[in-house]
């Protein structure tokens, strides 16, 4: 099969023309596809199994983790015990496609892997990975471990995620109208479309859209900006470019801030997700002042249900559509 030029191999529904690319740290399709961990997972994979359901024009980019988040095993004493098994994807096709991404300032081979829609009946997924011999250990490893307790290989995992994402966007030809990035791990993506766009931010906010999850200002990502700087996060940018672009003058990086900023749209996961993010994030200025999400006339953030596809639900359940009682 050929990437060259992309397209989605199915007959999109001339309703859901427009093209999409969707970042997600996990994916959470099928049990032999281990990259998730919970909730956001869950969140990406159903709108995977939907967009295929509907034929909409939308591919996934995530990453390939070789040991998945982790498996929880029990000791001889019946203890639980955390366990990182490597995981086979045998079912995942080589795309052939190798790129270099530059983190810490050293370029990064990077390897795709294609989820091919007729596998588990969803959008085409691309996942990234390192783990390749060309690369030293330290490099192998950023696609190890899902949220890695490392803040150094976390960061890399995001730079992985949303630069070599659109880098890889790029390489397929896919040119996406919407790049939408289901929580703020892959804003990376939007300093390299500024870059790309000739530092024109509105160009940028004009193609990113966001879903935030997390209702607590403190468990949103924030790391140091000197660190992400040295780690090349923001795609040759200095520290003071980021922070007049962001306009977060603080030294801690707010992933979630710049998406919110950078974004012309965004969304909760639920009603009540949805009025705590109003409130929680509505001391900043100047984020998302476009249009909203099923909620006009209430604020920046729209709702939209965290839920799971109806296809899901029933192979899961055994249940059927049928009012049965």
């Amino acid at each position: 099969m050929s990437f060259e030029n992309f397209t989605v191999p199915y007959e999109v529904d001339g309703n859901y023309s427009k093209k999409v690319a969707y970042f997600s740290m996990e994916f959470a399709i099928h049990q032999p596809l281990k990259i998730y961990s919970g909730g956001l997972g869950f969140l990406s994979g159903s709108h995977l199994r939907s967009a295929y359901e509907l034929k909409q024009n939308l591919i996934g980019i995530g990453i390939l983790w070789k040991y998945g988040y982790y498996d929880q095993e029990r000791n001889q004493d019946q203890t639980l015990d955390v366990a990182w098994n490597e995981k086979i994807y045998s079912f995942l096709e080589d795309t052939g496609i190798r790129f270099q991404v530059a983190v810490h300032e050293h370029p990064v081979w990077v390897k795709v892997l294609y989820l091919n829609p007729e596998t588990f009946k969803t959008a085409p997924l691309f996942l990234l990975s390192t783990d390749l011999h060309e690369n030293d250990y330290v490099s192998q490893a950023i696609t190890h471990r899902l949220y890695d307790a490392n803040v150094a290989a976390k960061i890399a995992a995001f730079i992985l995620l949303g630069v070599g994402g659109a880098k890889l966007i790029d390489i397929l030809g896919f040119n996406p109208d919407v790049y939408h990035l289901n929580e703020a791990h892959a804003v990376s993506s939007a300093f390299y479309l500024y870059k790309k766009f000739n530092k024109n931010i509105e160009e940028v906010r004009k193609r990113l859209v966001f879903t935030t999850h997390t209702p607590e200002e403190a468990g949103n990502e924030k790391h140091d900006i000197y660190l992400c700087h040295k780690m090349s996060y923001f795609c040759g940018l200095s520290v003071d470019e980021v922070k007049l672009l962001t306009q977060n003058f603080d030294d801690q990086f707010n992933h979630s801030l710049a998406a919110l900023r950078f974004a012309r749209i965004a969304n909760g996961v639920s009603q009540l997700h949805g009025v705590v993010s109003r409130e929680m994030w509505g001391k900043y200025h100047d984020i998302c002042p476009i249009t909203l999400i099923l909620m006009p006339k209430t604020g920046s953030i729209g709702l939209i249900s965290n839920c799971i596809s109806l296809r899901k639900w029933v192979m899961i359940t055994g249940l059927t559509t049928e009012k049965n009682g």
